[in-house]
């Protein structure tokens, strides 16, 4: 499979205990592929993984798979905080029918490169998946060196491409210039950063701002596969009024809240997360009222 385009990184839709909502997690999964994604990302940080149990993430790959029956690829979160637990996700989602693993690095305890290096070792020779890693270290405290990921490429053909969501373009540079563009696909985590992405050689973006507007999304990437820098350009940088957005707490958060005021019921966070201020709730109203009226239902 291609690792690139436009990956929506889907949020789980929930009801207000709590509990996953199955069914519109297949029309969300719909919805997106409906818009032109390139592939559907479930568990990862939009996911909310960090908050689901073991039995609750395997339902979730199995929901994608089953209703993206093909369509595009299903990549999965399937990162733990242990080598032990990373492997056994790992493979059930290999299981699952799942077409690509997305692994964060460990997470809350301070880890080294080299032990990063062995921890996604043991993933990639425990299946025969893609493996996107993930670098987020603002969430996980830890940071994957480019000297790490390209050990990592060379010695691993299924270790197969990086989502940086760092938020320094240097560094997905760094990731860039270290790997083979031809066998491993550098992905900015980054909505405001996928444009400037691809310019520099990278293969696209796993996108939050997609559970919202998946449309512009997709044109972006489409803009700029067809050459068309100016419409690529300004689609990328008609998100920042909604990423503007962001400041006021948890991403998550603010994603499903404006997910759902445009008639996309995706319903809240699992607590304790997921309140938003009154402040902040008028503030993406107000953004979406005067930047996306045409997606307010």
């Amino acid at each position: 499979m291609t690792i690139g385009g436009i990956i929506a990184a889907m949020a789980t839709p929930m009801f207000e205990d709590g509990s996953i909502n199955e069914a519109e997690l297949r029309n969300q999964v719909n919805r997106q592929i409906a818009a032109g994604v390139t592939g559907i990302f479930c568990l990862g940080t939009n996911g909310e993984a960090y908050i689901l149990n073991k039995e609750e993430k395997i339902r979730v790959m199995q929901l994608f798979v089953e209703e993206a029956a093909g369509r595009v690829p299903v990549y999965a979160g399937t990162g733990c905080v242990g080598t032990k637990d990373t492997v056994e996700l790992s493979q059930k989602a290999q299981e699952l029918g799942v077409g690509a693993l997305s692994v964060i690095s460990p997470y809350f305890a301070a880890i080294n490169q080299q032990e990063l290096y062995e921890h996604y070792a043991s993933v990639a020779q425990s299946v025969d998946l893609p493996v996107v890693l993930y670098n987020m270290p603002a969430r996980t405290g830890n940071h994957l060196d480019y000297k790490t990921v390209s050990r990592l490429a060379q010695n691993f053909r299924n270790i197969a491409g990086i989502k940086d969501s760092s938020g320094n373009f240097d560094n997905i540079l760094r990731y860039i210039e270290s790997t083979d563009s031809e066998s491993f696909s550098v992905l900015s985590g980054n909505d405001s950063l996928i444009l400037w992405t691809l310019m520099a050689g990278g293969k696209g973006g796993i996108t939050a701002v997609a559970n919202i507007l998946p449309e512009i999304m997709v044109s972006i990437y489409r803009y700029w596969e067809a050459g068309d820098f100016e419409n690529a350009k300004k689609a990328q940088d008609s998100i920042r009024p909604i990423r503007d957005c962001f400041r006021f707490g948890n991403p998550n958060s603010i994603v499903k809240r404006a997910a759902n005021l445009i008639g996309q019921p995706i319903g809240p966070c699992r607590k304790p997360f997921g309140i938003v201020s009154k402040e902040a709730d008028d503030a993406i109203t107000e953004t979406l009222k005067t930047y996306y009226a045409a997606y307010m239902k």
